[in-house]
């Protein structure tokens, strides 16, 4: 008696409701071997989802910014997703995941889908999971996704790996701090942002950055944002949008991110399998078994 043959993936059907879509997202941020091949099959993916990435240090007001955005595009008509990443605890490995609240504007429009995850220790200032999330999203038409970093500074630089555009966010009180940056997150960045610029200080942060871009031979706009008031939001949103688009169909990209989405899903299942084994340690003896 012959076996059945394997049970082909079920596609994504692409107008599922939000809870569908949280309930699958959950499941992909378990690294459950159903959805995977789910997610992996299918053939739907959008070809013009632009995946927009803010980053910058704690207080630069990302989260306003990303709620701005959200404001822009949808009176654009333009469905929206937005994946924001918590910090972790170093203890318990929780996460507030505050920006539900932040975004409380957009809770009932339709065409709006928050989805806060715990970065969970993970270096790089994102979860490890986005990258599976974002192609979820690209599957279920969506017109443009928003993703928020956790916000730690130099070290965050993975979302240049997801993303199709990135913008550094900064603000006046920065100052002379700017130095530190220019090794790491400043170089990832298409577009900065001088968020808060009605306060003193920012016409000298912007002409730095300006100074910067120039003698590092990049043509990268500066742009000065009052967030909480949406001034500039326009005008980051258009400039985000015209490097995504000038990305869209690189192939070079197409097969970094391939590799950087597989190499963290091999991270993933070792940790996993790392966790197990930590788990089973109660005694020395058991210990020695591992090394």
């Amino acid at each position: 008696m012959g076996t059945k043959p394997a049970r082909a993936p079920k596609k994504i059907r692409k107008h599922k409701s939000f809870q569908e879509l949280a309930r699958f997202l959950t499941k992909l941020e378990q690294l459950d071997p159903a959805s995977l091949r789910q997610l992996y099959t299918n053939q739907n993916e959008s070809p013009t989802l632009l995946r927009l990435g803010i980053t910058g240090p704690p207080g630069a007001g990302k989260s306003t910014l990303i709620s701005g955005l959200i404001h822009y595009f949808r009176e654009n008509n333009k469905k929206v997703g937005v994946i924001a990443v918590d910090p972790s605890s170093p203890f318990t490995k929780g996460s507030i995941l505050g920006d539900r609240i932040r975004y409380q504007d957009h809770s009932t429009d339709a065409s709006v889908f928050v989805r806060s995850v715990s970065s969970r220790g993970a270096l790089g200032g994102l979860s490890s999971s986005v990258y599976l999330l974002s192609r979820a999203f690209s599957q279920m038409d969506f017109d443009v996704l928003l993703i928020e970093t956790v916000g730690v500074g130099q070290t965050e630089l993975e979302v240049m790996n997801v993303a199709d555009s990135v913008a550094v966010v900064v603000v006046p009180e920065f100052g002379d701090s700017i130095q530190a940056l220019k090794a790491g997150i400043l170089e990832i960045a298409d577009v900065f942002v001088v968020n808060k610029s009605d306060r003193p200080g920012s016409e000298a942060m912007a002409k730095e950055l300006e100074l910067w871009a120039r003698d590092s031979d990049s043509k990268k706009a500066v742009i000065p944002t009052v967030a909480t008031e949406q001034e500039g939001v326009k005008e980051l949103a258009e400039a985000l949008v015209l490097v995504a688009q000038q990305k869209l169909g690189d192939t070079s990209l197409v097969a970094h991110r391939l590799q950087a989405e597989a190499a963290t899903i091999l991270r993933m299942r070792a940790e996993q399998k790392i966790q197990v084994k930590v788990k089973a340690i109660h005694q020395l003896k058991d210990l020695l078994k591992i090394v």
